[in-house]
C-alpha cells in the first residue's frame, strides 16, 4: 500500500542539533551524528537538515559535517542553509546528499532553480516556503529564518518557482512552529492544489493524526515534523523517537 513519505526535520545551529518555537527560543537537543544513528535503528523514511544560521551569518552549512551525515545515514537526506549557487549544491550532493532545500537567495536570484534542475535533475531541488498567517489572514513570505518579510505574491511565487524547475515543496508555518497543535491544513490544501509538484508538510505536527490529517485533507504529498520526533511526553523530555512501520500503515489505511 502507498503511503506519504514520514520526514523528521532536524535544525543545525553551531554543530549541534537545537528545536525551535515560532523559529525563535533555540533549545539544544543533541548531536546530529547521534540522531542519525537512531534514526537509522528506527527506519525513517527520510531526513532534512537545515542550518538555521547559515543565511544570516553569510555562509553555506559545513560541507564536512554533510560528508559526516552521508557517511552514518542509511536513508535519503536533504540538507538546507545558505546554499546560493550551483558550486555549494555540487558540494553537498558530492558529500552524500540527494536533495538540497534553497530559501533565502530564490527572492533575489529564482533563476538559481532552472539551474540546478538543469545540471542535477529537479527531484534533487526543494524550494522551502516559510509562511506567517497575520491576524487578517494574508499568507507572508518570509525568509532568512523567519526575520526577513519578502513582498512578493504567494501564489506568483508558487507558479514562479513551478516553472522554474523545483522538484518538491516544503512549507512551513512559522506561526504553528514548534507548537505540536496541528498542521494548518487549509493553507496546506491551498498550495497543494496551486501547484503540480509534491507538497511537504511541516509546521505544528504533534499526534500521527495529524499526519494523516494533511495527507488525506490537506492533500499533501508527504509530511515532516521536528518537534514531534526529539520530544517525548507531557514535559517534552528529549527523545528521539519514530513511528513503527505497523504505526504508519495504521494511520494511512483509510
Amino acid at each position: 500500500m502507498y503511503r506519504p513519505r514520514v520526514i523528521p526535520v532536524l535544525l543545525l545551529k553551531d554543530d549541534g542539533l537545537v528545536k525551535t518555537i515560532k523559529f525563535k527560543d533555540e533549545k539544544y537537543i543533541g548531536d546530529p551524528i547521534n540522531a542519525v544513528k537512531i534514526f537509522n535503528d528506527l527506519e525513517a523514511d527520510e531526513l532534512i537538515f537545515l542550518d538555521i544560521n547559515a543565511t544570516n551569518e553569510n555562509r553555506t552549512l559545513d560541507f564536512e559535517l554533510v560528508n559526516k551525515i552521508g557517511d552514518e545515514a542509511y536513508m535519503p537526506f536533504a540538507v538546507g542553509g545558505g546554499i546560493n549557487n550551483i558550486d555549494s549544491i555540487n558540494n553537498i550532493i558530492g558529500a552524500g546528499a540527494e536533495k538540497v532545500i534553497i530559501n533565502s537567495v530564490l527572492y533575489d536570484n529564482p533563476i538559481l532553480i532552472k539551474e540546478a534542475s538543469e545540471k542535477f535533475g529537479s527531484q534533487s531541488i526543494i524550494v522551502s516556503i516559510d509562511v506567517k498567517i497575520d491576524i487578517l489572514g494574508n499568507k507572508i513570505l518570509f525568509s532568512n529564518s523567519g526575520n526577513k518579510k519578502q513582498k512578493i505574491d504567494l501564489d506568483l511565487y508558487l507558479n514562479n518557482i513551478e516553472e522554474l524547475g523545483a522538484g518538491e515543496i516544503i512549507i512551513n508555518l512559522i506561526n504553528n512552529d514548534g507548537l505540536m497543535r496541528g498542521y494548518n491544513i487549509d493553507l496546506i490544501k491551498y498550495i497543494s492544489n496551486a501547484v503540480n509538484i509534491p507538497v511537504i508538510a511541516c509546521g505544528g505536527a504533534g499526534s500521527l493524526n495529524d499526519f494523516s490529517d494533511a495527507y488525506f485533507n490537506g492533500e499533501a504529498s508527504a509530511v515532516a515534523a521536528g518537534s514531534f520526533f526529539v520530544y517525548h511526553g507531557p514535559r517534552n523530555a528529549v527523545l528521539i523517537n519514530y513511528p513503527n512501520r505497523s504505526e504508519l500503515r495504521n494511520i494511512f489505511n483509510k
